[in-house]
Formats: structure tokens, sequence, C-alpha cells
């Protein structure tokens, strides 16, 4: 039986997670994953990989799949700080992860903030691309983990 995307996902990120980062918590539903690490409940700092409007990302019709790190304290000037702290080590963390990630508000949400980049238009039916969400959210979690510290 094959499972749905992103249930797909949060299997192999569960597989491919190195230990050295946490023990490795997640939540799938239809439209994403959550992923956080050691803390039985989820957290308000976490990495997420979810379907979203298109039109957010650069105003057209459509879907993206938004990949990467969130923060969703209630508080602007907390989740602020959190990005200002894991940034104060960007140049370390982007030879990892490259160009693409943005480090901004949250789509619709100005008091989260974000360390992610959107996919347009995937193909949710290729069956690489829950291989691919998930290495990329690995990625994140292992170049951003230690800069959280």
């Amino acid at each position: 039986m094959e499972l749905p995307v992103f249930e797909e996902v949060a299997e192999l990120v569960r597989a491919m997670a190195p230990d050295s980062i946490g023990s490795v918590r997640v939540r799938a539903h239809r439209r994403g994953v959550k992923v956080w690490f050691d803390s039985e409940a989820p957290t308000k700092e976490h990495y997420e990989a979810q379907m979203l409007r298109r039109s957010y990302v650069d105003g057209k019709d459509g879907m993206a799949v938004e990949i990467g790190f969130h923060t969703e304290h209630k508080d602007a000037a907390q989740n602020e700080a959190v990005v200002d702290h894991i940034s104060s080590s960007e140049k370390k963390w982007r030879k990892e992860l490259g160009k693409e990630p943005e480090v901004t508000t949250f789509y619709g949400a100005d008091n989260w903030r974000r360390i992610s980049e959107a996919w347009i238009e995937p193909d949710l039916d290729d069956p690489e691309i829950t291989f691919e969400i998930a290495s990329r959210l690995v990625d994140y979690a292992t170049a951003i983990e230690p800069a959280r510290k």
C-alpha cells in the first residue's frame, strides 16, 4: 500500500536524519509534514514541508511546496530573535543549503519568521518527489540545528 506523499516524507525523514541532531519527531497531514527534535510535543520552532498557494510565492495561480525552518511564537520579536541568532552563523549553513533559502516573514503571517524555499508546481505524482522533499528537509535540519544551539 502506498502512503500519501507527506506521510511518506515523514517516514523518510525519520530514516535519513542523523542521530547527532536529536530524536526525530514528525507529524504528517494531507498537506504537509512538521519535523522537530527531542520534545514529545511539537515546538514553535520546527522544520516543515507544506503545500501552499503559489500566489504567496510569486503572485501566480497554482501551488508550491515550501520547505524549511519556521519559528511561530506569538511574539514577533521572539521570532525575530530566533532568526537573528541563526543568521549569526548564516555563512556556515549557507554552504550546506545554498542560495535558495529566504530569511523573512512567513507567508501570510507577518509575526512568524522562516528560513525556507518554495518549489513551484512540483509533480507530487513523481515517484522521486517524496525522497527529494525529505532529503531537503533533512538538509535544513542538519544545517540549522547546530546554529540554534
